[in-house]
């Protein structure tokens, strides 16, 4: 009976020791999965990038696009384990579309945390000056999700224009030059919209009062300055010259603008407006047609349409470049001067065979 009972006490102690190598061996093992799974969260997951690079998601992208885009884009080094934690978050059923700002070397966590939240990388677009609806759409649909196909219908619809008191002509009224800011999945429309309340931010209560003192409408002093931003660069001109074409307006004149007449021949390069070419029929060629064009020559600068808001009273009625190619131009108040000052200039384009 005591051999009985010491074999006994020998089993129960070394059951006993076995449970102690066991649970050691389930707590490594316990630490090396869940090690594995926060390295599955933390790691760096986007390719090193030189730089910040940006993530695009389509408009109407599934969670499947996503992850085609991921690899396409040459997002992150492992597809499998963004899924794996995106699932895990419930990202898939919070697909947003935008543009994503990706820094070399996120890891797992912050990459689904960014796409979950939808907070988008605005884009700069800075506009300038464009002269033609295709410019336009060149410059909208390189930087903003809208295509140029979108761009170009709105942009000849006169149903969707008129509620904005535009049509095809006067389009481009409503883009004030300067820096703004978008969301990349900006749709033609949104972005059309937003140029809108531009315009009414800029056309303030003083600015509409300017404009009725001279006789015009906003878009008319729009066109106008259109045609002051393409005579000349230097912004302390401007007012001279747009007091020459107001001059003309107020007295029933042709404004006999050469830049009207590029415009309607379609050809920026031309450097001497000849005889010919100011005979060509078309409603933008204010040498033909008395007034102003139908709808502005490009999208004139804040300086530009302030100019003509704050022209000054002058007599002039005709200017011409100096003859020093200076940029800047001499004024003349009757046609004999003008005719002056034009012969100097045109024997300053002949010495130098410029055509």
């Amino acid at each position: 009976m005591a051999r009985s009972r010491r074999s006994s006490g020998k089993r129960r102690k070394n059951k006993k020791n076995g449970t102690a190598y066991v649970w050691p061996l389930l707590i490594a093992v316990a630490v090396l999965f869940a090690g594995y799974f926060v390295y599955r969260i933390i790691r760096p997951i986007t390719y090193p990038f030189h730089e910040k690079t940006y993530f695009y998601i389509p408009t109407g992208s599934t969670y499947a696009d996503v992850l085609k885009q991921l690899q396409q884009q040459h997002i992150v080094r492992n597809v499998r384990d963004f899924d794996w934690l995106a699932r895990k978050l419930h990202y898939p059923r919070h697909v947003h579309p935008g543009r994503y700002a990706v820094k070399p070397g996120m890891s797992n966590l912050q990459l689904v945390h960014l796409l979950y939240s939808g907070k988008q990388a605005p884009v700069k677009l800075v506009i300038g000056k464009l002269r033609t609806r295709t410019d336009l759409i060149r410059l909208v649909s390189h930087h903003l999700e809208a295509d140029s196909l979108s761009m170009a219908t709105l942009l000849r619809d006169e149903v969707y224009l008129r509620q904005y008191g535009l049509d095809t002509n006067t389009a481009l009224c409503a883009i004030i030059p300067n820096t703004y800011f978008f969301f990349w999945n900006t749709s033609a429309e949104g972005f059309f919209k937003r140029m809108m309340q531009e315009y009414h931010r800029f056309w303030d209560s003083t600015r509409i009062q300017e404009a009725q003192k001279l006789g015009l409408t906003p878009n008319e002093v729009i066109i106008l300055a259109s045609i002051v931003e393409e005579e000349t660069n230097h912004n302390a001109e401007k007012p001279l010259i747009a007091s020459v074409y107001l001059n003309r307006l107020h007295k029933g004149m042709r404004l006999a603008a050469d830049p009207t007449v590029k415009f309607a021949l379609g050809d920026f390069s031309i450097r001497r407006i000849y005889s010919k070419y100011t005979r060509v029929n078309s409603p933008y060629n204010t040498y033909v047609y008395k007034g102003l064009p139908p709808g502005p020559i490009c999208t004139p600068s804040p300086a530009s349409i302030d100019a003509v808001l704050h022209a000054p009273q002058t007599d002039y009625l005709y200017f011409c470049a100096k003859a020093d190619f200076s940029g800047s131009h001499v004024f003349a108040s009757n046609y004999a001067e003008h005719l002056k000052n034009a012969r100097r200039y045109q024997a300053a384009l002949d010495s130098l065979h410029i055509q």
